[in-house]
């Protein structure tokens, strides 16, 4: 029964793959996302970028896999940013910082990109690779700013890629999305059903191998 894994820590990825069926075994990569950085290209497009930080932390996980696991099982590695005036944005770094980046981006649309690197281990080792990007434009509202202050205070933008999120408090600041809203959470569901058909594996067959509530 192929286990999916889930390489990431993000609270809003494991939530769209529960209420699409699947329970995974999550197991945080730990990757120095700045290092992956900067061994690109400094022209590297949004979709470059996000595919490698994507692929290091699936290649991370499936690499200190248990025998048990790694018998069988499908990595899921993902990593999100926003793209807006030539600029990529990740998770704030500080409050200031997730004020000033919410008065450049309301009231405008940015496009939200998440790499995604799937690997299929068979016997502990990969035996394909797939990784590949979807990218969802989203309009932003224009937060009073009493309200962009309670926003920030709350401490949910610095945890999150590009300061907003669709599913949780910054859902009220999105007046709305053009493509996947699961993309936008963290996961995108269209094009990880590719993925996986591509290698091989069914959503359905997913299911029984990893249902809800199904102990680690």
């Amino acid at each position: 029964m192929t286990r999916l894994v889930l390489g990431s820590a993000s609270s809003g990825r494991l939530q769209v793959l529960r209420q699409a069926g699947i329970d995974p075994l999550v197991v945080v990569s730990g990757v120095d996302e700045d290092a992956v950085v900067a061994k690109l290209r400094p022209e590297a497009a949004p979709a470059e970028v996000v595919c490698a930080l994507a692929a290091a932390k699936a290649e991370r996980v499936a690499g200190e896999l248990a025998g048990a696991v790694a018998a069988d099982c499908v990595v899921v590695g993902c990593d999100s940013l926003l793209y807006l005036d030539g600029e990529l944005f990740g998770k704030p770094g500080s409050a200031g910082e997730a004020m000033a980046q919410w008065r450049r981006m309301g009231g405008r649309s940015g496009r939200l990109h998440t790499g995604h690197c799937l690997l299929r281990l068979v016997g502990g080792a990969i035996t394909h690779r797939e990784v590949e990007s979807a990218c969802t434009t989203v309009r932003f509202a224009t937060p009073t700013e009493a309200d962009l202050r309670a926003y920030v205070a709350s401490g949910e933008p610095l945890h999150v890629a590009g300061g907003f999120t669709l599913d949780g408090l910054g859902g009220w600041f999105v007046d709305g999305i053009d493509g996947d809203p699961s993309n936008v959470i963290g996961v995108s569901l269209p094009l990880l059903r590719s993925l996986l058909q591509r290698a091989g594996l069914s959503v359905t067959a997913l299911w029984a191998a990893n249902p809800l509530g199904r102990e680690t």
